[in-house]
């Protein structure tokens, strides 16, 4: 066993091109699944598969309770289900869960659809557009008032304000944290006070089931409820802005399988789960060491923080063969961590999936698409794209 405590293996605030990450986490992986960097204070990144899942899973070593992400910056409340391990957390993911089932997804998706259409259009009749910046830093956004019942103002603000206060994050900018963090929870209250003044059942609406559920005897404390409906607004806005531009960078690089999947667009499921794979945004998910322990041979003290890479563990290739390439229909695609697993698997999942289906979908069925720049891309704790200039050309233009 070796501690390595002193170890700077990387630079997580290094600045990357597309391809640059995960040829360095290659690099590291083989030689340190487990490996360390001493910028945010000092932490272990879990760049291997298995490494990664042991800690996932193992709520009796690992929590979620002291430091979910890397560099810590939820100073302002606790934030259910994610800040709660079991059994504190699973009243929240009970209600949380209801509303991502497939009958509610299907019903949801002409919605989805409707705003995919709306956003990607214009785009294509312009001919050239920043797809990350003016289609996939929005779309969510246009969901979201779907999904949670908002109106578009307020959806759009919590957007403007979440994609503020990560930048805020990227560059340890506390205080303009902590001012925003504080925005966004007084969008939530006004959010819930909207729901208690009636007009909305526990059935359709997440906010007004919150406030009906039952917790021991009783209703889930007002200060939680506040907290996990500041959660829920705020996470699914972040990965699908970042994630969504990586599709179609490496849709320009291979255009033949651009256009597989426009003859074949039965096949853009699968390709979807696939680019979830390589391309996962998550490397600053993290767990903290309830004790001293071990993983992947390397000594680990109580209270360190772990990030959990998903970005690199996706691509190691003791679990994925050829691990690098982009194979359809890959036979253990199913083993991919793009979600997380276990008790924090991301319960939004089905609905990220639908956004990126119903992209791919719309774009390929009206377009070919190619890129006419170098990609900018999104700092620790995401991976990812923010700048991606495309050409658009019209199908039968």
């Amino acid at each position: 066993m070796d501690s390595r405590r002193s170890a700077h293996d990387f630079d997580a605030q290094s600045p990357e091109g597309f391809d640059d990450a995960h040829r360095e986490f290659a690099r590291l992986r083989a030689e340190h699944p487990v490996a360390r960097s001493q910028d945010f204070g000092g932490f272990w990144a879990m760049l291997g598969y298995e490494e990664l899942a042991e800690v996932i899973t193992d709520i009796s070593r690992f929590t979620t309770t002291s430091q979910n992400a890397i560099p810590k910056f939820a100073f302002t409340g606790v934030r259910p289900p994610l800040h709660l391990d079991p059994p504190q957390h699973t009243s929240y993911r009970r209600v949380i869960n209801h509303f991502f089932t497939p009958p509610k997804m299907r019903a949801l998706e002409p919605a989805v659809r409707r705003c995919v259409q709306e956003l990607i259009e214009p785009l294509i009749t312009e001919g050239t557009a920043d797809v990350a910046r003016q289609y996939a830093q929005k779309l969510p956004a246009h969901v979201f008032a779907e999904f949670f019942n908002l109106s578009p103002e307020t959806s759009l603000e919590i957007k403007t304000v979440s994609g503020t206060y990560v930048d805020a994050i990227q560059v340890l900018d506390h205080e303009t944290v902590k001012s925003l963090s504080g925005r966004l929870y007084e969008i939530a209250q006004a959010i819930i006070d909207e729901r208690a003044a009636g007009g909305f059942t526990a059935e359709d609406d997440l906010t007004q089931a919150l406030l009906e559920a039952e917790y021991d005897g009783g209703r889930l404390p007002d200060a939680m409820v506040l907290g996990c409906v500041r959660q829920l607004i705020v996470t699914g806005m972040v990965a699908p802005s970042v994630f969504i531009g990586n599709m179609f960078v490496h849709l320009s690089r291979d255009p033949e399988l651009q256009q597989h999947l426009r003859e074949h667009p039965e096949d853009i499921p699968g390709a979807v789960e696939e680019f979830v794979r390589l391309y996962n945004p998550y490397r600053g998910m993290a767990r903290t060491a309830r004790h001293d322990t071990v993983v992947g041979g390397q000594q680990i003290q109580e209270g360190d923080p772990i990030a959990l890479v998903y970005t690199a563990a996706n691509r190691d290739p003791r679990m994925f063969e050829d691990a690098d390439t982009f194979r359809l229909h890959r036979e253990n695609i199913t083993k991919h961590i793009s979600f997380g697993r276990g008790t924090h698997s991301c319960p939004g999942a089905p609905l990220a999936r639908m956004m990126f289906r119903i992209t791919l979908e719309e774009a390929l069925s009206r377009s070919s698409f190619d890129l006419t720049g170098d990609p900018g891309m999104a700092k620790w704790a995401e991976w990812g794209t923010n700048h991606v200039p495309l050409e658009f050309i019209a199908l039968g233009a």
